[in-house]
């Protein structure tokens, strides 16, 4: 673990903190717990230093500009954010300080770190304007294909994006699509200083009427064209966004 470690665990790197239900002790029924990760409470948080083999510091989270106080002994499941790609492990928080101006946690590992196979995204939340429309039947076909296949210049509603990952999207608006219809998703994205327009096509996967909020729709919507330079742009884009949010945090 440890040529790991040195070699994709580094200060700065982003990582990602889910607490772990040690009460199960049913292997399958960890498993399933597992698989239901995306639904466990995550904290964001950053690698201030790698200590030894399987020891590291780390900022403490903060969320709405509140110091989130993890208990010492708790145990959670990490995803480190390397150039290399994700990696996996659990650790236990041995002790918490603050150095300076620095609220630091410190943790121990308690499994191998290993390269993690996401099924899914992480969300990035934002409010990001969006226009979108249903396809046409004779586009239905083609929705696969990039956007050349798209009819152009016909109407859009507008619609604002609260959620975005390399896998879609989810947007609020004053108007409700049909679950399981295809849609084109137009937005823009700041990528190396420039807003640059995407154009994707996306299944959507539910709708829901917020409780608070009568008449304004939720909508999950998955790509079902984007290609992988697009997806790698648009992960990039997160985690860019995602450092400036740390880089706040920490000043």
């Amino acid at each position: 673990m440890a040529n790991l470690l040195e070699k994709y665990v580094v200060p700065g790197c982003r990582v990602d903190l889910q607490a772990i239900d040690r009460s199960k002790e049913n292997k399958k029924e960890k498993e399933k717990e597992k698989e239901k990760s995306e639904g466990r409470k995550t904290y964001q948080s950053q690698v201030i230093d790698v200590l030894s083999e399987d020891r590291i510091e780390i900022s403490m989270p903060m969320e709405q500009s509140k110091l989130i106080l993890l208990p010492v002994d708790g145990e959670f499941d990490l995803y480190f954010y390397s150039d290399n790609g994700l990696y996996q492990c659990y650790a236990r928080i041995v002790d918490r300080y603050k150095n300076n101006s620095m609220y630091v946690l410190v943790l121990d590992m308690i499994s191998n770190l290993r390269k993690h196979q996401r099924r899914e995204y992480y969300r990035f939340s934002c409010a990001l304007e969006m226009n979108s429309r249903k396809l046409q039947d004779e586009e239905v076909e083609l929705a696969r294909k990039m956007e050349d296949s798209l009819i152009p210049q016909l109407p859009l509603k507008s619609s604002i994006i609260v959620d975005i990952s390399g896998g879609g999207l989810r947007f609020v608006a004053n108007y409700a699509y049909e679950a399981q219809s295809l849609i084109l998703c137009k937005y823009y994205l700041l990528i190396g200083g420039e807003a640059k327009e995407y154009n994707l096509v996306g299944k959507v996967l539910s709708v829901r009427e917020l409780e608070n909020r009568k008449g304004v729709f939720e909508h999950r919507v998955q790509y079902v064209n984007v290609d992988d330079a697009e997806r790698e742009e648009i992960i990039k884009y997160i985690f860019d966004e995602e450092r400036k949010t740390l880089r706040k945090q920490k000043r």
